[in-house]
């Protein structure tokens, strides 16, 4: 079906594009026979407006761009929930893209979010070390940009984020005074800073109990299910005598526990599980699953909120939001409790 343009209202009445468009946005200037007219032919012809023309004539197009590194787990939907409920109430609709995880798909979303032309980014990275010139590019051209979550490490710019480091620290020291000492981490992949704060918390809340670190206890994978699984068996070939296993993600933890399970080790008895996500995978599984869990609706907001900030004015300052994470213990570490 062909979209009815203003041109051919113009040609159906044999009058100009331009007194059609002023009939059209109502200007006082038009007599209201030509008005009534213009509305009669709109109509008759089926004319709809074009909104994303309307808005580029005023130069803004009135959607956000929202890219993910990854749509497998509840983490991303739930922050972008947030996102929404700020942003629509007050007209601006959000276009979502996931990287997968993939630098370069990351490069070619932000890409086609400039040439789609939205008013600003909220944006995951997949890697801090990727695609910073093309940060830095989109920024000095003008596109307002909010990073949240996983950000690009010494960067200036607005974000919105939790303190990783404090947070695993807190917990592994919390495995620690539990009673567990020879503590495993399943530690994500370098290109992710948050990974590398969580491993320093990790790392540091042992050297506090004077426990020594002990590299063949970290396993180094990727970020599904199957990865937590394939680290389980290799802390089982290694025969480390884990009793605890501290994980970069819920994901990592949930297929580490299952593979445990499955060669027969109780949770939490024998190995406890903790982990860092929060989303509500750690408590549809059995035991459920310790976590720091991250106020992901209000990340998504708080980072909606510094979007229209920048769109308002891009020479505002940038602003740094961290938000209080809460460490949920669960049982799987509760050994004392089972």
């Amino acid at each position: 079906m062909k979209h009815v343009t203003i041109k051919d209202i113009a040609k159906h009445l044999s009058i100009s594009v331009s007194t059609v468009s002023r009939a059209l946005c109502n200007d006082k200037n038009i007599r209201r026979e030509t008005k009534d007219m213009v509305l009669a032919a709109a109509k008759e012809l089926g004319y709809k407006p074009n909104p994303v023309a309307t808005n580029l004539k005023y130069g803004h197009t009135n959607t956000v761009g929202v890219v993910v590194p990854e749509m497998v787990t509840p983490f991303a939907s739930k922050v972008i929930n947030g996102i929404q409920e700020i942003l629509y109430p007050k007209g601006i609709k959000v276009i979502i893209a996931s990287s997968d995880e993939n630098p370069e798909k990351e490069k070619e979303i932000l890409k086609m979010m400039e040439q789609f032309m939205v008013d600003g980014i909220i944006i995951s990275i997949c890697s801090y070390k990727k695609n910073i010139e093309e940060y830095s590019r989109l920024i000095n051209s003008g596109m307002p940009m909010v990073f949240y979550d996983r950000i690009p490490h010494d960067m200036n710019v607005s974000q919105v984020i939790v303190d990783d480091y404090m947070k695993s620290f807190f917990l592994v020291e919390n495995l620690i005074r539990s009673g567990y000492r020879n503590i495993a981490h399943i530690k994500g992949s370098d290109d992710i800073y948050n990974s590398i704060e969580r491993f320093k918390g990790y790392k540091d809340a042992l050297a506090k109990f004077g426990i020594e670190y002990n590299d063949r206890l970290v396993i180094k994978c990727g970020m599904d299910f199957e990865d937590g699984a394939m680290a389980a068996n290799e802390l089982l070939k290694r025969d480390l005598q884990t009793d605890a296993v501290f994980a970069f993600t819920d994901t990592l933890a949930i297929g580490c526990m299952n593979r445990l399970r499955e060669a027969g080790k109780k949770i939490p008895e024998e190995v406890a599980i903790a982990s860092f996500s929060g989303t509500i995978l750690s408590t549809i599984v059995h035991p459920q699953l310790t976590t720091v869990e991250p106020p992901l609706l209000e990340m998504g907001k708080n980072a909606a909120q510094l979007i229209l900030e920048k769109i308002s004015d891009p020479e505002s300052p940038n602003r740094s939001i961290v938000l209080n994470a809460e460490i949920k213990i669960r049982e799987s570490s509760m050994k004392d409790k089972q």
